[in-house]
């Protein structure tokens, strides 16, 4: 008969483990020492079984007392059995037994050693399973762990404090767990919505009146041009039939969008359509068909050539045939023309169409459906005396709430209106961001996630819980991102751990520049509150002044008013991820270019992360800027050469003309080191200097992340006029200069450093407002204002679109802009359809207008 003991350690009172000494006898066979079974004891001498007398302190070992047709069986304590022949317990151990027996007749030595090792397994997985598991990461091995006080259901390990909240102390959480506090990020809460109010005041019946009479005050111009818009077609389908024309319905399904063949503009209802080859034609380029002014939107085909890392950092270029835009040649002008009854053809085949077919006048909405609504419309605001903008009281904000931006001689807009969350849930404080709003002044609210639970916002945690609630091909596909690098203005792709290893603690070239990515609409899905639901609802609840930004239920959010079954524009949330650098670098730069959006959008600050540089990079970094600044002012001598050369070569050419070229040449030829100085006037821009009352800079150093510089829409034109005279001064793809310029604004292509920056004002008198966005602090940018961003550390950062009653003519303007760009250009569809959204928003504000009203 063979035998094992087991010897599992027991707790003693003071918590001390209290492990038995092993007393080694000859002739016994011990497991492997990878294999051994830590505290156990096994004694074996002659084929009999030590003991340890259960009743006595002592720690002596005696033989048991053997019984007639004892070769059997050994029993050492009635308080455990096991299974024939398997070793498995059928119930636990009582308190005082510590023994585990294993007693296979005719078993090798290695084999009892075998069992034993599982039936001791079995025992200590059945203690770990009866202890209560933490609420983060759901194990139950962890021995130190703390329980809540609050809810005395749960606990959370040490470990998981310490990764996954850092900013809490274990006597915190002790008195109210992540759970009570509504912020715990474990996977199932991660995954949970609806667990916190997004709501932060409820509005009253007679407030909900006021905004809906407010909205449909100001949107009902614009419907009213809608209308008389589609009129003008009805005549003239009229006068060419010869009869009030019976208009064919174009059927649509919900989940479909009609876009102009030519512009790309979205088709709202009334339309022109090809009975052949089904070619659509919005109202406005019918118009300008008639009128001669239809432009061909010809495609661009400029590219920038990959002239090799050695030239992005200062060097030489490869050497290749350079693309330039000038050699394309004039795009090739087809005629489109009305006819003489006004009806128009289909496009020639060289624009898409068929050119053989007259265009049938469609509609897509019940006909006299926005005639209808326009009288509606009237009947319930018509006799309001009450102007639009009369919502907005003269009362003035006090001075702590105002932040200095910028120092434009004679003006009165230098300072934003900037009051904290938590000075803004009265109804008078909206009147104050109105009266700001409708000039078309950005606004910043402090302390927005003061307000929330305060849920990481960490990019690991978001990265975890995406990963933990996918299917495995999502999951797989989540292993690796799509990044941009600042620096080539190009999309890399790196491994998703590679990026955010790099957040926190930077990435650099061989040559120890920084290396500066980022990621754009992160995670990859139109559907952000379906991945990351927690964070959605945390970041709704965050947002000021819900009525215009809620993205769900913002009563003055005209995007939220589409029928629940139609397609709607994607308006977020969405995050932005990226690295950062305080000092400005001048090239590569994590930065958002100079760009114009065609709705509102409130941007919030949720987290940053600094990266120190050390002394070699710093010394290098300064060495590569002056390579930079000497190829810079060689490449620009060059050029002003070979227009000065094509100037000279115009015979008509007037003396003055000459003389600019000459002199834009001698202003350029300057030594690097001359140029060098330029250097200092990135650290000595003023950044958003605060008033009395406001935190100073040097107070909060350590919560900025992200310089912005936001122009006014008065000086859009001098803004692009300086662009496109100093175009060549700036870089874009693979670092190349700025050949070619379709929109100064909408191409994204242009950063405006300090440096710029002064000149602009120096030339034009003209300079944004700028400012420092904190952690937790919201920005609100007003459709078309130009804006860019730098980073100034690593940034996470949620944005979401929205339309104000106010901006929706400049959401129109912007419409227009850039259905005038070419057809590849990037950001030239219709992706907001505001005229679409504007007569929606005005149905559904009637209808809750009337449910109020009854």
């Amino acid at each position: 008969m063979d035998a094992v003991i087991s010897k599992q350690d027991r707790h003693r009172g003071d918590g001390n483990h209290n492990v038995q000494k092993m007393r080694r006898i000859s002739n016994v066979s011990w497991l492997a020492s990878k294999r051994q079974v830590h505290k156990t004891l096994k004694n074996r001498v002659n084929g009999k079984i030590w003991k340890r007398e259960e009743d006595d302190d002592d720690d002596e070992w005696s033989l048991p007392t053997r019984t007639k047709n004892s070769s059997k069986k050994v029993k050492l304590t009635p308080a455990f059995e096991f299974s024939k022949g398997i070793g498995i317990p059928k119930k636990r151990l009582n308190k005082r037994s510590s023994f585990v027996v294993v007693d296979l007749e005719g078993d090798s030595e290695d084999e009892v050693l075998e069992q034993a090792f599982v039936s001791f397994s079995c025992f200590k997985q059945a203690k770990i399973e009866a202890r209560p598991k933490c609420h983060q990461c759901m194990k139950n091995e962890r021995k130190i762990v703390v329980p809540c006080k609050k809810c005395k259901s749960k606990i959370y390990c040490v470990q998981c404090i310490k990764q996954w909240y850092p900013q809490m102390t274990e006597e915190e959480i002790a008195e109210q767990c992540p759970y009570c506090r509504r912020n715990c990020n474990c996977n199932a809460c991660l995954h949970s919505s609806g667990l916190i109010k997004t709501s932060k005041r409820d509005i009253t019946d007679s407030e909900k009146i006021q905004h809906l009479k407010y909205l449909i005050k100001s949107l009902l111009p614009f419907l009213e041009q809608i209308c008389e818009e589609q009129t003008q077609e009805m005549q003239i389908e009229a006068s060419i039939q010869g009869s009030s024309p019976e208009i064919a319905e174009n059927f649509c399904n919900n989940d479909e969008r009609v876009y102009c063949n030519h512009c790309a503009t979205s088709v709202v209802d009334l339309h022109r359509s090809c009975p052949k080859c089904a070619y659509e034609l919005c109202l406005s380029c019918c118009h300008e068909i008639r009128e001669g002014s239809l432009s061909s939107r010809a495609e661009m085909k400029f590219r920038y050539v990959d002239r090799g890392s050695d030239y992005m950092h200062g060097g030489d270029p490869l050497p290749c045939d350079f693309e330039n835009a000038e050699d394309q040649g004039e795009p090739t002008v087809v005629l489109w023309n009305a006819n003489d009854d006004g009806s128009i053809s289909c496009a020639p085949k060289e624009m898409g169409g068929c050119g053989d077919c007259v265009l049938e006048l469609k509609r897509i909405l019940p006909m006299g459906c926005i005639s209808e609504l326009k009288k509606k419309a009237r009947d319930l605001v018509g006799f309001d005396t009450e102007r639009a903008d009369s919502m907005c009281n003269n009362s003035e904000a006090g001075r702590e709430m105002l932040r200095s931006a910028a120092s434009r001689e004679g003006s009165k807009d230098n300072y934003l209106y900037c009051p904290a969350m938590n000075d803004i849930q009265e109804v008078e404080e909206l009147f104050h961001f109105q009266k700001h709003w409708v000039k078309g002044e950005p606004v910043i609210v402090r302390d927005a996630l003061e307000v929330t639970t305060h849920l990481s916002w960490e990019p690991m945690v978001m990265w975890r819980a995406l990963c933990e609630n996918v299917d495995p091909e999502t999951r797989a596909n989540m292993s690796e991102v799509k990044a941009i690098d600042c620096l080539a203005s190009c999309e890399v792709e790196i491994s998703t751990c590679q990026f955010f290893k790099g957040y926190t603690e930077g990435r650099r070239y061989e040559n120890f520049w920084p290396e500066m990515l980022k990621l754009k609409d992160w995670p990859p899905s139109d559907k952000f509150e379906d991945l990351l639901p927690r964070h959605c609802d945390e970041f709704i609840s965050a947002l000021p002044f819900q009525e215009y930004s809620d993205p769900k239920a913002g009563i003055l959010n005209l995007a939220v008013k589409f029928p629940p079954d139609l397609l709607k524009p994607d308006m977020g949330p969405k995050t932005y991820i990226a690295y950062g650098t305080t000092e400005e670098l001048g090239r590569g730069d994590s930065v958002t270019k100079l760009h114009c959006d065609m709705s509102d959008a409130v941007n919030i600050l949720t987290h940053t992360a600094e990266v120190a540089l050390s002394e070699e990079q710093q010394t290098a970094i300064q060495q590569l800027k002056r390579k930079h600044l000497a190829q810079d002012g060689k490449e620009r001598l060059e050029q002003d050469k070979l227009d000065h050369h094509s100037i000279e070569q115009l015979g008509d050419c007037s003396g003055s003309w000459k003389e600019m070229g000459v002199s834009k040449i001698i202003e350029t030829e300057k030594h690097p080191s001359q140029i060098s100085e330029q250097l200092e006037l990135s650290h000595n821009q003023p950044r958003g200097a605060t008033l009395p009352g406001l935190p100073s800079e040097g107070e909060t150093d350590n919560m900025c992340g992200a310089l912005w510089d936001i122009f006014r829409r008065e000086d859009v034109s001098k803004l692009e006029e300086y662009l496109r005279k100093h175009s060549m001064e700036f870089r874009h793809t693979y670092c190349s200069p700025v050949k070619q310029v379709v929109h100064p604004i909408h191409d994204q292509c242009f950063y405006l450093t300090s440096e710029h920056k002064k000149k602009l004002k120096e030339e034009f008198g003209i300079e944004p407002w700028t400012f420092e966005q904190r952690v937790g602090e919201a920005v609100f940018i007003p459709a078309g204002c130009p804006h860019q961003v730098r980073n100034l550390k690593s940034c996470t950062k949620v944005a979401v679109d929205f339309v104000s009653p106010e901006n929706v003519r400049e959401c129109l303007r912007l419409t227009k802009e850039f259905r005038q760009l070419p057809k590849n250009h990037g950001a030239r569809e219709d992706k907001l359809e505001i005229k679409k959204m504007i007569i929606y928003a005005i149905a559904e504000a009637i209808k809750d207008l009337e449910e109020l009203i009854q």
